[in-house]
């Protein structure tokens, strides 16, 4: 069964990690696949093989979309290669983990042009794509540090709670084009980006401790978040609007602590 058979979705940053994962589970559901990647083209060529494997298309496209005149060259390539979008899933982001006092301006605007201004002026470009197939949905990746205070995460924390009010936003604005928007908040997942945190570099038992603190038994996984971003899209998922869904196996309810 394909329930996404002829339909196309972006994700932005899916050349490994959560995006690939999210991108190769649309892929298996039928869906075509716009694959984007900023830096490093390798894993985004992989990710593009395994699709096409798949038997779907995938249009790879190199944009930063913290810059917006890339953003306008990516959805040019999607509307000349596929006309319309299904499926726009916000999954790119960066970031400088400095604590607060360290934090530079630059910083700050890298920062929250890719993980919050990206969503809304590629929704806006994603917006008239949907409208010509109908309706479509948007899922933006968001994190705990959205609305806790996680060590040196200041900057990225503060992008991801803009991201979270531009999910409300855009849910009530969209809402009469049949277009869904929610977002989803993972916890700790094994990615190579745990890879960039001061705790987990100092603390070779760091990931062994969150595991025992969480009630599911283990870590989430990248395609525990795809199928939770894949449900979200899904008819079955319409009536759910606006909405930030936690998927950490219950490791942010109240408990044992480190």
């Amino acid at each position: 069964m394909l329930p996404f058979l002829n339909r196309v979705c972006l994700v932005t940053g899916s050349g490994r990690g959560i995006g690939r994962a999210i991108a190769l589970e649309f892929a298996r559901r039928g869906a075509d696949v716009i694959v984007n990647y900023f830096r490093n083209p390798q894993p985004a060529e992989d990710t593009q093989r395994q699709i096409q494997a798949l038997g779907r298309k995938a249009l790879l496209v190199k944009a930063n979309v913290g810059e917006l005149d890339e953003i306008e060259r990516l959805f040019q390539a999607i509307e000349a290669e596929f006309g319309k979008l299904d499926f726009f899933i916000n999954n790119a982001a960066s970031g400088y983990n400095r604590p607060a006092l360290q934090q530079r301006p630059k910083g700050w605007d890298w920062t929250l042009n890719i993980n919050a201004r990206a969503f809304l002026f590629c929704a806006q470009k994603a917006v008239p794509l949907m409208e010509r197939a109908g309706g479509g949905a948007m899922v933006a990746i968001s994190s705990p540090g959205a609305h806790r205070v996680l060590p040196d995460y200041v900057v990225v924390g503060a992008s991801k709670a803009a991201l979270e009010a531009l999910v409300r936003y855009l849910a009530v604005e969209l809402a009469p084009k049949n277009i869904v928007v929610n977002g989803v908040s993972p916890g700790v997942v094994e990615t190579e980006a745990l890879k960039h945190f001061d705790a987990i570099r100092s603390d070779a038992q760091w990931i062994q401790k969150i595991t025992a603190m969480t009630p599911a038994g283990r870590l989430v996984t990248p395609e525990d978040v795809a199928q939770l971003v894949a449900f979200l899209c899904s008819p079955e998922a319409s009536m759910i609007r606006g909405q930030i869904i936690t998927i950490d196996g219950g490791a942010s309810l109240p408990g044992k602590s480190l």
